[in-house]
C-alpha cells in the first residue's frame, strides 16, 4: 500500500508540473529536463513565461489531455473583464465547487444570483459593529495572553521557533471565536502547543485541491473512489475538519447554556454561527458545518498565511521595521506617559506594549508593509474561472466557452508595466504618496484599483472582510514589530509549498529578542 501511494503521489506531481509549466501548448519530454530544473521555483518560472509572452497566454493541456484549454493571464485589463466587465461569463463554474466540495453550498463555491444572495448577508454579518469588535477584544486578548508571552519566553530562552506555525495557531484561535464564541486553545504561552489536527487538516484541503485543479477531474475523482493517493489523506482530512465543527458547535452550546454565564452579557451572541442557527436557509446541520467550515478557511488561511512572509520580509529589511517603529513611537509615548508606573530610568522597556486597533487604523506605513507583502506574497497565489461563452479579451485572445481562465496573483506583483522596475524588491515606500515616503512623515496610502492588486479579490467578489483582515493584521503586526526584534535562523530554505495557499513549504524559523529602546 505503501509503494503504491508514493507511486500514486509521485503521478499526481508529475501531472501538476505538466499542467503549471504553460510554457508549452502541448509538453514533450525533451523540456521535462528544463521542467525539473525550476521546479523548485515554479512561480517565479510562470511569472517569467508569462511576462516573455505580454502576460498573456493561451495553452492546452498535455498529449493525454489535449482537448482542455488554458487561459492565463496577469493583464490587469484583462482580470477587469474577468472581474467586473464582463463577470457573468466568468464564474467559478461546477469543476470548482467539486474541487472544493468540502465547501460546497455556501459562497466560496456558489455563482449567480445564489452567491449574491449569500454574499449580501455575509456583508451584513461582517459589517455588525458588536462582531468587529468582538473580533478585536479577542485578537488583542490572544496577543497579549498568548502570542507576546510566548514570544518572551523563546526571547529569553534564545531558542529558535517556527513563525508560520505560531501565526497559525493564533489566527485559529482568533477566527474559531469570532466564528464559534469559543477556541480551542491552539495557541499557549508555553513551551508544549497542544496538538492542531484541524489546522493541519485545512492544509491538506488546499494542498490537494491544488493537485485537484491540476489533473482531469476523472484522475482524482477514480483515485477518490479506491480511497488511494492524495485522495485518501483528503478524505481524512474532512472527517477531521466536520468532527472539529462539530465539537466547537457542542463546546458553543454549553457555554451558552451554562449558568454561570455573565448575566449583563447580551441576550444573542454576537458570533458568526449564532447568525446562521435561525436563519431557514441554514436549516440543515451539514450546511451550517460547510458554512463553519468556510469562514474559518476565510479567516485562517489569508491573515494566517501573509503574517509569516511579512515578518520574512521586516527579517531581511530592517529598514522597514524603523518605518513602522517611527509611526508607533507617538503612541507608545503616550502609553508611557499615563502608565502609573515611571519607566527605568536606563529606559530598557520590562513590559511588553499593546497597540488597539484604534490605534493602528491611521499608521499608513505600517499598512504599506502589510500591502506590498500582499502584492509579493498573496495568500492565494492563483483564481480560477470557467468561460460560459465565446469571447475576446482587452489583450485580442479569444477564449472558448468551456476554457478554463487562470489568473496568476503571484505574476501580477511582479509586473515591471506595473509596480516598475523594482518589481521584485520589497519597498512599502511604492504604496505611500505625499510626506517623505515613510515613518510618520505625513505620507498618505496609495489607491491601487482591485484590478491591479488582486489580494483581496475584485468586483463582485470582494473580499467583505477585508477591513477585519486589515485590522487584525495591523494589531499583530504592531505588537510584535514594537516589543521583538526578529532574525531568520540561518541555513534554512524559505520557499512556497504545492498548495492552494502560499504557504511555506518548511515553515519559518526566527529568533527574537526584546527590543531596547
Amino acid at each position: 500500500m505503501a509503494e503504491l501511494l508514493i507511486i500514486s503521489s509521485l503521478m499526481m506531481l508529475l501531472a501538476l508540473v505538466l499542467y503549471l509549466c504553460i510554457g508549452w501548448p502541448i509538453l514533450s519530454t525533451l523540456e521535462l529536463p528544463s521542467i525539473a530544473a525550476n521546479l523548485h521555483n515554479l512561480h517565479d518560472h510562470l511569472a517569467g513565461v508569462l511576462a516573455a509572452s505580454g502576460h498573456t497566454v493561451m495553452a492546452r493541456g498535455t498529449a493525454a489531455t489535449s482537448s482542455i484549454r488554458f487561459f492565463i493571464t496577469c493583464d490587469p485589463e484583462n482580470v477587469r473583464h474577468i472581474f467586473t466587465s464582463n463577470h457573468g461569463n466568468y464564474p467559478k463554474g461546477h469543476e470548482f465547487a467539486e474541487i472544493f466540495d468540502i465547501m460546497a453550498g455556501v459562497s466560496f463555491t456558489l455563482d449567480g444570483e445564489p452567491y449574491l444572495r449569500l454574499r449580501a448577508k455575509m456583508l451584513s454579518i461582517l459589517g455588525d459593529p458588536w462582531l468587529v469588535a468582538s473580533m478585536a477584544a479577542s485578537c488583542l486578548d490572544k496577543v497579549r495572553d498568548g502570542l507576546l508571552p510566548f514570544l518572551a519566553r523563546v526571547a529569553t530562552a534564545g531558542a529558535p521557533f517556527d513563525m508560520q506555525d505560531l501565526t497559525g495557531r493564533l489566527m485559529f484561535d482568533v477566527t474559531s471565536m469570532a466564528v464559534f464564541g469559543v477556541h480551542p486553545g491552539y495557541l499557549s504561552p508555553g513551551p508544549d502547543m497542544p496538538p492542531a489536527h484541524a489546522a493541519a487538516a485545512m492544509d491538506t484541503v488546499m494542498e490537494v485541491g491544488l493537485i485537484r485543479h491540476a489533473v482531469p477531474a476523472s484522475w482524482w475523482k477514480s483515485m477518490r473512489r479506491l480511497n488511494i493517493g492524495p485522495e485518501r489523506r483528503l478524505a481524512a482530512a474532512h472527517r477531521v475538519l466536520h468532527g472539529f465543527v462539530g465539537e466547537m458547535m457542542g463546546a458553543r452550546t454549553k457555554a451558552t447554556q451554562s449558568p454561570h454565564r455573565n448575566a449583563d452579557a447580551d441576550a444573542d451572541s454576537v458570533d458568526i454561527i449564532s447568525s446562521h442557527i435561525n436563519d431557514p436557509e441554514y436549516n440543515g446541520a451539514a450546511l451550517l458545518q460547510t458554512t463553519a467550515i468556510a469562514y474559518m478557511v476565510a479567516g485562517r488561511d489569508t491573515i494566517g498565511t501573509t503574517l509569516p512572509w511579512f515578518f520574512y520580509n521586516l527579517a531581511v529589511n530592517p529598514r522597514v521595521v524603523s518605518g513602522i517603529r517611527e509611526e508607533l513611537k507617538p503612541i507608545a509615548a503616550s502609553r508611557r506617559a499615563a502608565s502609573p508606573s515611571p519607566s527605568p530610568s536606563n529606559g530598557d522597556r520590562t513590559t511588553t506594549v499593546m497597540f488597539s486597533p484604534e490605534d493602528t487604523k491611521p499608521l499608513v506605513y505600517l499598512q504599506a508593509a502589510l500591502f506590498e507583502t500582499l502584492r509579493l506574497y498573496p495568500p492565494g497565489h492563483m483564481e480560477r474561472k470557467t468561460a460560459v461563452a465565446d469571447d475576446v479579451m482587452p489583450s485580442g485572445h479569444e477564449v472558448r466557452a468551456g476554457d478554463a481562465v487562470l489568473i496568476s496573483l503571484y505574476s501580477m506583483g511582479r509586473m515591471e508595466s506595473l509596480w516598475g522596475k523594482d518589481c521584485r524588491e520589497y519597498r512599502p515606500e511604492r504604496w505611500l504618496t505625499g510626506g517623505d515616503g515613510g515613518g510618520s512623515g505625513g505620507a498618505q496610502l496609495r489607491h491601487v484599483p482591485s484590478h491591479k492588486f488582486l489580494a483581496f479579490n475584485s468586483g463582485a467578489r470582494m473580499c467583505p472582510g477585508k477591513s477585519i483582515a486589515v485590522m487584525l493584521m495591523k494589531t499583530i503586526a504592531a505588537a510584535v514589530v514594537w516589543n521583538f526584534d526578529v532574525e531568520m535562523v540561518e541555513g534554512q530554505a524559505v520557499e512556497p509549498k504545492m498548495s492552494c495557499l502560499f504557504q511555506m513549504k518548511n515553515g519559518l524559523m526566527l529568533k527574537v529578542k526584546k527590543w531596547q529602546i
